[in-house]
């Protein structure tokens, strides 16, 4: 468990909105299917939950990982019951679509190299140079503004191949924004969305998709959220962060980004988690987003989607570690499920 993670509550404390969420719903005694639809980079921690959560709650979660704009468009037109993004939705649409947003779990979007005899976080980058990467200014991996970041580390003189997603992304939505953070040409020329008109490189579907890419082509560069990172044995990199500190992708950078952004004042929940000033911050974290009916659509499938997450939060904390995301700090857990039930 990670204690950083861990806001200071004061001893006595529990999630007592969670618990009155399920005693709210006792209905749910017989078996109650749910449909959700969305981010790539959820779908591992929806899978885990919805295995442990089923005899608990009786409630089947039927996933689809088809990507964050998918997940959005699927909820507006009211064909599953709860869409997912990494993107959070634009507060016009919320408003119009009756949704309520939450968001889940945290993670990292980490950048993944194929540079042959090069160790996981052997090399450094920042956001400047991902930008000119991505924006076909830098092409090789020896290149001087690389070669800067990295004193006394041989650099191939291999071609870079970047890899973008190919699919609307919440991924891609939280990677251009950082870089359009760091670089005012990108911002300018590029600019951030969960689909955008890349200047070159290699398109793939999916977080398993970029990561397949990445390791089967030599001088790759790719960005996935860090479990596929891991899963696959991907080389990662160090990223040179807001306070100046070459950092390691990591459930303790992760952390550190998350205690360091601002809870209090995040509209709809949509915190900003990029570039945050932690001294050990990754400086690409995102939250990962739910959307439902608010009202309900239907009340029973809404009764039982609130269960599921209802007992995710109270739960599901340690699954969501082993699979590499951040859980929520205990706080923001509260005022979603009080929100939620108020319907505001």
């Amino acid at each position: 468990m990670i204690a950083t993670m861990r806001l200071s509550i004061r001893s006595g404390v529990c999630l007592a909105a969670v618990t009155c969420l399920l005693a709210a719903h006792p209905a749910i005694s017989r078996a109650e299917s749910v449909t959700g639809a969305g981010s790539s980079f959820a779908a591992p921690i929806y899978g885990a939950w919805s295995a442990a959560a089923q005899s608990a709650t009786g409630v089947t979660v039927n996933y689809q990982s088809v990507g964050s704009s998918a997940g959005q468009n699927q909820i507006l037109a009211g064909t599953v019951d709860f869409g997912a993004s990494d993107a959070p939705m634009d507060v016009q649409k919320l408003e119009s679509g009756h949704l309520f947003q939450f968001p889940t779990v945290m993670g990292g979007i980490v950048p993944v190299v194929n540079i042959p005899g090069m160790k996981a976080d052997a090399i450094t980058l920042d956001g400047a140079v991902l930008a000119g990467i991505y924006a076909g200014d830098i092409t090789a991996w020896n290149d001087a503004k690389i070669a800067a970041l990295n004193p006394g580390v041989t650099l191939p003189d291999t071609a870079i191949a970047p890899v973008h997603r190919a699919d609307g992304s919440g991924t891609t939505f939280v990677f251009t924004s950082y870089l359009a953070g760091s670089s005012d040409s990108w911002k300018q020329n590029q600019g951030a969305g969960t689909s955008i008109s890349w200047p070159g490189g290699l398109g793939a579907r999916g977080n398993d998709g970029v990561a397949s890419t990445v390791r089967n082509t030599e001088g790759a560069i790719g960005y996935v959220e860090f479990a596929y990172a891991s899963r696959n044995h991907l080389t990662t990199v160090r990223l040179k962060n807001r306070a100046g500190t070459n950092v390691a992708a990591g459930l303790d950078s992760f952390s550190h980004a998350a205690e360091a952004a601002d809870w209090k004042n995040a509209s709809h929940f949509a915190v900003d988690l990029l570039n945050t000033p932690g001294k050990n911050a990754w400086p690409i974290v995102s939250a990962t987003y739910v959307l439902v009916p608010l009202p309900a659509r239907n009340p029973s499938r809404d009764a039982a989607v609130q269960s599921f997450f209802a007992w995710d939060f109270a739960n599901g904390d340690s699954t969501a570690e082993k699979l590499d995301y951040v859980p929520l700090p205990k706080a923001v857990k509260d005022s979603i499920i009080a929100a939620w039930k108020s319907g505001k």
